[in-house]
């Protein structure tokens, strides 16, 4: 029997639109030629496991540029990339009359704040687990092993709903259910088949 529910946060509460911020980039000198290459110069995973906070992303992402670029400007750019997904925020919400539920993101502290502000995501559920706070990331066993330590999850009853399949293998590795998340149709029927009510 499923009772703890556990979502992702990108793509799955909030789809992302990195093009502006490369523009951005860009427009201040930056080689910028797609978000991968960014990411790698920047070393977002340093961010998003805690290793280094959002001052020194800004910082990094200035170094980037031939032209000078304020952090303030940098910091509005990173963070307007959000489109709410309204339907599955609902769901989750839902679900937290029922059952235990949980959010579990590879997420820096920049955006978890930028989320928590604009759209509440830190009041859905029961808790959140973002990774800067965890000091690890998925698909790393490490982040999975301290949800069920913080939240007190079985894994049996646990399922976990994230974009990646690598994520969800991860989360079955340890027992979870996983779903991978496709749209909001797909989530709720397999959800569904799983037992719980949605």
């Amino acid at each position: 029997m499923i009772r703890n529910v556990v979502f992702d946060i990108g793509w799955v509460f909030v789809h992302l639109d990195h093009q502006p911020f490369l523009d951005f980039l860009c427009a201040h000198g930056a080689d910028a030629p797609n978000l991968d290459s960014v990411l790698a110069r920047i070393a977002l995973e340093d961010h998003e496991s805690g290793r280094m906070d959002g001052q020194g992303l800004l910082e990094r992402c200035a170094a980037l540029a031939d032209r000078p670029m304020s952090l303030e400007a940098a910091h509005a750019s990173w963070v307007d990339m959000f489109e709410l997904q309204p339907s599955m925020v609902a769901l989750a919400n839902r679900l937290s009359d029922r059952y235990r539920v949980y959010l579990l993101s590879n997420i820096g502290d920049l955006h978890w704040k930028h989320l928590s502000r604009e759209f509440e995501l830190h009041r859905i559920g029961h808790g959140a687990l973002p990774s800067f706070i965890a000091g690890v990331m998925k698909p790393h066993e490490g982040i999975y092993a301290e949800a069920e330590r913080r939240f007190l999850l079985t894994p049996g009853e646990t399922v976990f709903i994230d974009d990646r399949a690598e994520n969800i293998a991860a989360a079955r590795g340890r027992g979870w259910h996983g779903i991978v998340h496709g749209g909001y149709d797909t989530t709720v029927g397999e959800l569904r088949a799983l037992g719980v009510e949605c």
